[in-house]
């Protein structure tokens, strides 16, 4: 097997693990919410619902969701990998995951609405190549759903209508006002990546970046730290619940990332997952050993 095949089968396999398998932290989230609902509840009712679909999607090795989402993707790789190997390989990987549907075809032209059939178009997978020191190659990658990117949003402090400044209680203000914003639109409970600052286009992906931290993790930054658990407390208390039914588990988790801006600029910038908070990782050593990565 040559090194462009051994990628493919690697990335096929990256596929189906974060297609048909939820990870650990984002099961136990659920099953948490779970036991805080009222019984016999709607907001119950639903997550009861939705751990048995994730039970039976991982015992039949199906997707969890019948959109599988855009592959948002993480390739490091040390300067004696090509970038160009790793993208061919990627592509070809998303092509065959397709045929064994563990993706949708889900890449439509937006010119002419035709569905490229094979999972695969312009921009989808959304690849991003980083070169290290490093002598392996590490993937990361996110199964975006658009359900949930239709309820993402960015806002510009200040902002008036929310009486938001440039400060961290302004963008406490502008995250609870995306998920008030969505109330239970894109398939809530949901996880939030959020970034400060950047532009328009460097915030949102560092705010999807953010949506590959476990949940149970801390941010290393202790005003950010404080941030994000005052954000997930007050999001539950909004009484959005499970697909807007109402109930105590609207978020699941929030991470906070932050990157410098121009003196003009100040954004908020928030990716919203949903429930199915389908991410997975692979390393792969020179030797071409592969270890899977939570």
């Amino acid at each position: 097997m040559s090194q462009l095949e051994a990628y493919t089968e690697t990335f096929v396999e990256l596929i189906r693990r974060a297609s048909t398998e939820l990870p650990a932290d984002v099961v136990e989230a659920l099953q948490k919410g779970r036991t805080e609902e009222a019984d016999g509840s709607l907001a119950a009712k639903a997550l009861a619902t939705v751990l048995d679909n994730v039970g039976l999607a991982e015992d039949g090795s199906a997707p969890i969701c019948q959109d599988t989402g855009t592959p948002v993707v993480w390739l490091h790789h040390p300067q004696t990998v090509s970038s160009r190997t790793l993208e061919t390989a990627f592509k070809e990987a998303v092509r065959e995951a397709t045929r064994r549907t563990f993706l949708r075809p889900n890449a439509v032209s937006t010119l002419t609405g035709k569905n490229t059939g094979t999972g695969e178009g312009r921009g989808i997978p959304y690849l991003h190549f980083e070169e290290w020191d490093e002598n392996h190659v590490e993937v990361r990658m996110l199964l975006k759903g658009g359900g949930s990117e239709n309820v993402g949003a960015q806002y510009k402090l200040p902002e008036p209508r929310l009486k938001a400044g440039r400060d961290l209680e302004g963008v406490r203000r502008a995250v609870l006002d995306a998920v008030v914003d969505a109330q239970g639109k894109g398939c809530a409970p949901g996880v939030l990546g959020v970034c400060i600052g950047g532009d328009r286009a460097s915030a949102f992906a560092e705010s999807k970046r953010q949506l590959l931290r476990p949940l149970g993790d801390e941010n290393p930054v202790a005003e950010l730290a404080q941030l994000e658990s005052r954000l997930l407390r007050e999001g539950n208390l909004l009484g959005i619940g499970p697909m807007g039914f109402g109930g105590r588990t609207t978020l699941l988790g929030v991470k906070v990332g932050v990157l410098d801006r121009l003196p003009a600029c100040y954004f908020v910038t928030v990716s919203y997952m949903c429930w199915a908070d389908r991410r997975a990782g692979v390393r792969i050593d020179a030797g071409g050993e592969v270890t899977w990565l939570s």
